[in-house]
């Protein structure tokens, strides 16, 4: 009887509710992987035909966000328009530093994404 020693040889010898089992799981890894990619996809499309942005504002809040295991740090500023609506954009690390709750000025974003910020 021949025996195959490959990676799918092991894979057909395995009991059928582990080939099921492990067949699901990675059927749910690829899913999330997808759904993850074309949500940024989506996201980044949106933000490329919204159109750009120049507004007054104030800056009423910064915060930063640190992740994973190498400690990416993400930096937002939330803004205030003159009729009281507000929106947080991500900023690069150098705006951030640059930008104080309380300063006034003209924000230029498109959609989502955070372009300048210009004091008065």
């Amino acid at each position: 009887m021949y025996h195959d020693d490959s990676f799918f040889g092991f894979v057909r010898d395995m009991p059928l509710f582990f080939q099921l089992f492990f067949g699901f799981v990675s059927l749910c890894v690829i899913g999330v992987f997808g759904l993850v990619l074309i949500r940024g996809m989506s996201i980044w499309i949106s933000n490329s035909r919204a159109e750009v942005r120049k507004t007054r504002c104030k800056v009423v809040d910064k915060r930063t966000e640190v992740w994973g295991d190498s400690a990416r740090t993400t930096y937002y500023i939330t803004f205030e328009f003159d009729d009281r609506t507000r929106t947080e954009l991500p900023v690069p690390p150098q705006k951030f530093g640059l930008i104080v709750v309380g300063d006034v000025g003209e924000l230029t974003y498109r959609g989502t994404r955070f372009i300048e910020f210009a004091r008065f």
